[in-house]
C-alpha cells in the first residue's frame, strides 16, 4: 500500500489549508488517483489495522439497500451512528371532516353507518358543534404517524444503489443492472451506478462521498488467462502444468472445458470528497471487495481499482497520526478468500469472506469530523 503512504505526503507536501463543512479544519488538493492491481493481493492497509469486519457487513448493508443502521448495530458496527437519527420522528396530521367521520365508524366510537351519522351531524348544523359532538364520542381530531424510524439516514447510499426512483416514478436497481450488463454487453461504455441523486440529496444524513462508479471488462490475453490458472487455488484446475502441451492452442481449448474465465474486470471509483486518513483505508478496501464479489458472479477475473477524488484531504486534527503512520514500512498484503459462490451478488453473508496472511501495525485511532 506504498500508493496509500505516496498520498498522504503529497497532501503534506503540495496540500492547502481549507475550511470545511465540519469547522475542522484541512490540508487539502483537489484532483488525485490510485491504481491497485487486485492480483497483486487484496489492498487492505497494512501501517495500521484496518476494521475489517466492518467494511464487510457495510458493504452487505449497502447491497440490501437498506438505510437504517440497525443491521449494522446488531452487528456490533458504529460507523454511520454519527449520522443516524436518534429517535423517532413523529407528525400528527389533522383529519379533514370526512375522514373523522369514517375514523368514527371504522374505530367503533359510533354504533351506525357513516350515512346515519353524516345525517346526524347535518342535523346538527354547524361544523364546529358537528367536531364537539364527534369530540363526546372520543373520535380523534388527527392521527400521529412516524415519519421517520429510529436509526434512519435517509436515501443514502444503498437507496441509491438498489432503487433509484426516476423523475418517472420508474425504479432502477443500479447494481442487478451491472450485474445484467456485465453478462451480457460486457463492453458497454454505460455500466454505472451513481450515489449522486440530485432531488434527494436535502434528504440524506450525509451526501456521498463515493458517489459514482463505473465498471470496465475486456477480454483476457492467453497469458493472463494461464497466470491465473498457475495462481488459482481452485483444486480442478491443479492438473494444468502436467497437461500443459506445447500447442497454446490445445491449452486454451482445456482452459475453456475447465471454465477458466476468459473476461477481467475492473472500477473505476469516483470520491467527491476524500477523508484520506480515517476514510480512505475503507473505502479502497470495500470497492476492492465490491469487484472481487461483481467478477465471481459474472465469472471473470478481479482486474484493478482505481480511485479518483477531488477534494482529496487530511483533517487537522489527524497530523499526529498521519505522521506515526507515515514512519511505518508496508507489509505483504493479504489475500481475500470468498468461500462460496451464492446465487446472487445479493446473497453473500458475512461469513464468506476471509483473508489470509493480514498482519498489519496496531491500529491509530483518530477523531471522526462530523
Amino acid at each position: 500500500m506504498k500508493q496509500y503512504l505516496d498520498l498522504m505526503k503529497h497532501i503534506l507536501e503540495k496540500g492547502h489549508e481549507k475550511k470545511d463543512r465540519t469547522g475542522t479544519g484541512t490540508l487539502s488538493v483537489f484532483g488525485y488517483q490510485m491504481r491497485f492491481d487486485l492480483q497483486e493481493g487484496f489492498p487492505l492497509v497494512t501501517t495500521k489495522k484496518v476494521h475489517l469486519r466492518s467494511i464487510i457487513h457495510e458493504l452487505l448493508w449497502f447491497l440490501q439497500g437498506d438505510t437504517n443502521i440497525k443491521y449494522l448495530n446488531d452487528n456490533d458496527v458504529t460507523i454511520w451512528d454519527e449520522w443516524a437519527t436518534k429517535e423517532d420522528v413523529k407528525e400528527t396530521f389533522e383529519f379533514t371532516p370526512h375522514e373523522r367521520v369514517c375514523e368514527a365508524v371504522a374505530g367503533n366510537y359510533y354504533n351506525g353507518s357513516i350515512n346515519d351519522l353524516i345525517k346526524h351531524l347535518q342535523g346538527i348544523g354547524d361544523v364546529a358543534s358537528g367536531h364537539a359532538y364527534l369530540d363526546k364520542l372520543g373520535v380523534p381530531r388527527g392521527s400521529e404517524v412516524v415519519r421517520q424510524v429510529k436509526g434512519e439516514l435517509g436515501p443514502v447510499y444503498g437507496k441509491q444503489w438498489r432503487d433509484w426512483v426516476g423523475p418517472d416514478g420508474k425504479h432502477h436497481d443500479q447494481i442487478a443492472k451491472v450485474i445484467e450488463q456485465l453478462k451480457n454487453d460486457p463492453d458497454s461504455r454505460r455500466i454505472i451506478v451513481s450515489a449522486w441523486n440530485v432531488g434527494e440529496l436535502d434528504q440524506m444524513a450525509l451526501q456521498p462521498c463515493h458517489s459514482f462508479f463505473q465498471f470496465y471488462s475486456r477480454e483476457l490475453t492467453f497469458e493472463e488467462r494461464e497466470k491465473f490458472v498457475i495462481q488459482s487455488e481452485d483444486g480442478a484446475l491443479a492438473n494444468y502444468m502436467d497437461e500443459r502441451v506445447v500447442d497454446d492452442t490445445v491449452n486454451a481449448i482445456w482452459m475453456d472445458e475447465h471454465n477458466v474465465p476468459k473476461r477481467l474486470v475492473s472500477c473505476h471509483l469516483y470520491m467527491r470528497s476524500m477523508d484520506v486518513f480515517l476514510g480512505t483505508p475503507f473505502n479502497i478496501a470495500s470497492y476492492a471487495l465490491l469487484i472481487h464479489m461483481v467478477a465471481q458472479q459474472v465469472d471473470m477475473v478481479p482486474g484493478e481499482l482505481v480511485v479518483s477524488g477531488g477534494d482529496v484531504h487530511l483533517y487537522s486534527n489527524h497530523m499526529e497520526q498521519v505522521d506515526l503512520q507515515l514512519t511505518r514500512e508496508p507489509r505483504e498484503l493479504p489475500k481475500l478468500v470468498i468461500k462460496r459462490k451464492p446465487d446472487s451478488i445479493f446473497d453473500y453473508k458475512f461469513e464468506d469472506f476471509s483473508t489470509v496472511g493480514y498482519d498489519p501495525h496496531p491500529a491509530i485511532k483518530a477523531p471522526v469530523a462530523i
